[in-house]
């Protein structure tokens, strides 16, 4: 990402203030319409559609999509991207299908509600400490491409400075605002994103010349096949330069680890959480599903185009950006980058709100005293302080967006979604089955870590294929040790992920006796039907749009 000799910055910068200020503004304004901890954590449970549709697709139409897509298919096409948009898209229709209409109905605050509920004071804990681990380096990811942006604009502000005043920013409106000002800003974040991904995409389109051109395309930088989504095992390619068994279960991997390990996120549910009835949170959930993957494809598609316009690319993590410099007009070009910014920005926030939330509701009234209302939201705002300072570290730290994204995921994947959909659908599942899946899971996953970087899992170990050579090279090769160790963890879930479903069923089946399982119960502790059939699917669409009945509401 390359601003240098760009005679707009100005217009660009005009822009993202603008945004910024706007962002403040709807903050204070929200701030004075908090009144209860359901005003501030669910909004009240008062959105309509549109709302719930937006904000979902806007918390996760951020710099991963927008930018990482788009790099990582300019050098291997859509095999590169199943992790996201495709997998992504598959976890909200997973999502509304089999999981919001029971999580609604319950009027759950967080995620983390159903395991105290089901399993425990146990599982409550450990659960929380995923949710709250995740949104940590989840906001760092965030916060490494808000630095990056800034640094570009500002060559002389480090991109660590960036990371900063961005975090301060984006906390401060969080911490007045709550889920209202949340969701205001994603519903009109979401138009400025969708449409400036379109303006690129049909700009770089016609520049490529045409459907035609498009479709006709026969490569990208490693990929000779650019709209397969499939292993090439064939082939040349592999699957991102594995073969055999290491490059099926990498390539399931990435469709789990945000497809599956996205499930039971706090910051998709408590948009759930806030919709006005049941039929409004599963067609809301339908909705970011089918926006996500109609604008989230665009992504992957101007990176394959700007193979063809720039194939020696040397900064390949800011194709989408060139493309807007080189390609849109200059006013175009500002809107599209303060919609940048601030997809970033809306991403934040939920991450922020998200592991906050979790916090006081779950974890605090375990470890101290009960919370009055009042204190909920003060103390909801405390760690949205907290977790932006942490997130900012973790950025300091790492600053790669690619790696954050894989741990954020796969901390879920391995340890919380066996619990989490075993426990809605199977009667048996207990606490002692619970446990042994979160922790088994991690410590597999621990395992199969080592395993694959050293040796491999039916095919060449990361540390192989990573350095085309032996890995004592990655010794003398940060790049090669830092691919070879990420890889191994995205492969690694895809058997731990296994191995905490077995450890589930079997720790369960084998402790019935002495762990009797706890029904599922809503927020007041009252038993909720489980019959799969009578949570799964979906309700009438009219349900969703119409007026709410008055025994609905604040239901």
């Amino acid at each position: 990402m390359d601003f240098e000799g760009y005679p707009y910055v100005w217009l660009i910068v005009l822009g993202i203030v603008v945004f910024f200020a706007i962002r403040m503004a709807v903050g204070i304004w929200a701030s004075k319409k908090v009144s209860s901890a359901a005003d501030y954590i669910v909004a009240g449970r008062r959105l309509p559609i549109y709302m719930v549709g937006a904000s979902v697709m806007a918390t996760w139409f951020a710099a991963e999509t927008l930018m990482g897509a788009s790099s990582t298919a300019y050098q291997y096409g859509f095999q590169g991207v199943v992790f996201d948009p495709f997998g992504a898209s598959a976890c909200l229709f997973l999502s509304g299908f089999f999981f919001t209409r029971l999580m609604r109905r319950a009027r759950y605050l967080t995620v983390v509600d159903f395991f105290q509920r089901r399993y425990g004071k146990g599982m409550t804990i450990l659960a929380s400490i995923a949710q709250l681990a995740t949104y940590f380096v989840w906001t760092g990811a965030q916060m490494v491409a808000a630095g990056t942006i800034i640094n570009a604009l500002f060559p002389k502000v480090p991109v660590a400075v960036g990371m900063v005043l961005v975090a301060l920013w984006v906390t401060g409106y969080t911490m007045l605002g709550g889920m209202l000002a949340d969701t205001l800003l994603d519903f009109m974040q979401m138009f400025f994103t969708a449409g400036g991904v379109t303006l690129i995409f049909l700009f770089v389109l016609n520049q490529v010349g045409g459907w035609d051109a498009l479709t006709g395309i026969t490569s990208t930088l490693y990929n000779p096949k650019p709209f397969t989504l499939l292993p090439d095992m064939g082939g040349d390619a592999g699957y991102l330069g594995y073969f055999g068994s290491m490059g099926w279960m990498y390539w399931v991997a990435a469709w789990m680890a945000i497809g599956l390990g996205s499930v039971p996120t706090q910051d998709l549910f408590q948009r759930s959480m806030s919709a006005r009835n049941e039929a409004t949170a599963v067609w809301g959930t339908y909705m970011a599903g089918a926006l996500y993957l109609f604008f989230g494809i665009m992504s992957p598609l101007i990176g394959i185009m700007m193979f063809q316009l720039a194939p020696e690319l040397e900064n390949r993590e800011g194709v989408v950006v060139k493309a807007a410099l080189d390609y849109l007009p200059p006013v175009l070009t500002a809107v599209f980058m303060a919609a940048l910014a601030s997809a970033l920005m809306s991403t934040s926030d939920s991450s922020l709100l998200a592991g906050a939330s979790v916090v006081t509701e779950n974890l605090m009234p375990i470890v101290g005293k009960p919370l009055t209302d009042a204190q909920k939201v003060k103390w909801t705002r405390i760690w949205v302080g907290i977790i932006g300072f942490v997130a900012v570290i973790i950025a300091l730290t790492f600053a790669t967006i690619y790696e954050l994204g894989v741990v954020a995921w796969s901390i879920l994947l391995v340890g919380l979604f066996t619990p989490f959909a075993l426990g809605m659908y199977w009667k048996k599942a207990n606490h002692y089955g619970g446990l042994s899946a979160f922790i088994g899971g991690f410590l597999a996953w621990a395992i199969f870590i080592f395993v694959a970087f050293h040796y491999g899992l039916g095919g060449d170990s990361t540390a192989v294929v990573c350095t085309g050579a032996d890995f004592s090279l990655l010794a003398k090769s940060a790049e090669g040790w830092d691919c070879a160790f990420w890889d191994a963890t995205y492969i690694a879930s895809f058997p731990a992920f296994f191995a905490s479903i077995i450890l589930m069923v079997v720790v369960s089946l084998a402790t019935q006796k002495s762990d009797p399982p706890k029904p599922i119960t809503d927020i007041d502790g009252k038993s909720l039907d489980t019959n799969p059939f009578h949570h799964i699917g979906t309700l009438p669409f009219k349900d969703a749009v119409r007026k709410l009945r008055p025994e609905e509401k604040d239901s």
